[in-house]
């Protein structure tokens, strides 16, 4: 035997014929003993040699004519076990005085020298930028000249009102948030600002974006304001963990925004604004679908009825009619004179690509296809918007159009 440390080393032995007895009697030696798991066929050997006081354990089995043994010295046992002990006592909350802190409730201090990065991250500055461009669209679409004050009111109060119901959905859902990989670092869940803190944060954010757009625009941009904030924070953001239908709520939430853009700028809801939410409405599906696929994990641990958890089929099935669903809809554009018809000729190809990820992932459902799905779809909605922005009808020739139509009776009456 060696005094090196405890080591395993298999060995070749010859195969033996075994009684099928739990216990084999001890031969001779008195300091071996023989011990057979009949369920197993395992032969386990325990020896100590009374010479240097080795311990020496050998598994061996019959089947392979295979040895496992182990020996050690009384002494490496001891160093082990002292290796251990000491472990033991470094990682022990009670001896350190770091640990112990950490487990202690302490006052909430927020470092205001980073209260901005807080309160972007509070505010999901991304997303809140997505709905501030598809207002700034709807905005740009309507038929009428720019006007800066109601254009900057609709952006502001908009952007104010998003990060309002972002800061609520973070504050109803840090239990859940913590549970997950992708929001565990959210600020109220890491405590870098109180939940007050937010909730305060969203009041005033949410009171002063509806005020900006009531008295900057006009009131039916407030009034839808105050319908989208209200719809993602009492109903989308429960509903996460009761229904399925949370994904078509959401879906609602996220077409309102061109609405009201369209609503700052004309003062009504034509044609042209309900067809830029539903394009927007059929966008989220293959959007979020696909996002949600790769978080599986996370959504279920939280309790979150996803359609990627709860019905996997539908999910993929969702996705795919909405990005057809999409194509068909950018076809009306041309026809209810939002656009000409270049746009449709130029979205064919961006629609067409889309369809094709979203059957990929439909007929594959594997995490590369739904990640690609995601990814294509953070670039569809703002080429989409660019192609509706330079394919735009012409509003002179809009309203010319318009005169002719009206002045035709009167010229028949002539």
């Amino acid at each position: 035997m060696s005094d090196k440390n405890p080591a395993i080393s298999k060995t070749s032995e010859p195969r033996t014929k075994l009684k099928k007895r739990k216990v084999l009697h001890p031969e001779s030696n008195d300091d071996k003993y023989l011990l057979f798991h009949k369920k197993s066929k395992t032969l386990l050997e325990l020896s100590k040699i009374q010479d240097d006081q080795d311990f020496s354990v050998s598994f061996i089995f019959p089947r392979t004519s295979e040895m496992i043994h182990f020996s050690a010295r009384p002494r490496d046992y001891n160093s082990l076990q002292q290796t251990l002990q000491q472990e033991k006592n470094e990682t022990n909350p009670a001896s350190q005085v770091d640990s112990i802190e950490d487990s202690m409730w302490v006052e909430m201090k927020t470092d205001m020298s980073k209260l901005t990065d807080y309160y972007l991250r509070l505010s999901k500055i991304r997303l809140t930028g997505l709905v501030v461009l598809t207002s700034m669209a709807g905005y740009a679409m309507a038929s009428l000249p720019f006007d800066f004050l109601t254009f900057t009111s609709a952006t502001f109060g908009t952007a104010l009102t998003s990060c309002s119901a972002n800061a609520v959905n973070q504050y109803f859902e840090v239990p859940f948030d913590s549970q997950m990989n992708r929001t565990k670092n959210r600020v109220i869940v890491k405590g870098l600002i109180s939940p007050l803190h937010a909730v305060t944060f969203a009041g005033v954010t949410g009171s002063a974006g509806l005020l900006i757009l009531g008295f900057g625009a006009n009131p039916l941009t407030a009034g839808l304001g105050a319908f989208n904030l209200l719809l993602y924070t009492l109903v989308y953001t429960p509903m996460k963990r009761m229904s399925i239908i949370n994904t078509w709520i959401g879906s609602v939430v996220g077409a309102v925004p061109p609405m009201m853009g369209w609503a700052a700028h004309t003062g009504t809801l034509d044609p042209g604004a309900w067809l830029l939410a539903a394009i927007l409405y059929a966008w989220q599906f293959p959007h979020f679908n696909a996002l949600s696929w790769n978080l599986r994990p996370d959504y279920s641990r939280a309790g979150y009825r996803m359609t990627s958890v709860v019905n996997p089929a539908l999910c993929k099935r969702v996705a795919l009619r909405h990005t057809v669903g999409i194509l068909g809809l950018c076809s009306l554009a041309p026809v209810i004179d939002l656009t000409t018809w270049t746009f449709f000729a130029t979205s064919l190809p961006l629609n067409a690509y889309f369809v094709y990820l979203a059957w990929n992932f439909y007929r594959k459902g594997n995490s590369n296809s739904a990640r690609k799905l995601f990814r294509f779809s953070l670039l569809h909605i703002p080429i989409l918007v660019a192609l509706l922005l330079v394919s735009k009808a012409d509003y002179t020739k809009k309203q010319q159009k318009k005169l002719r139509i009206k002045s035709i009776p009167e010229e028949v009456v002539r």
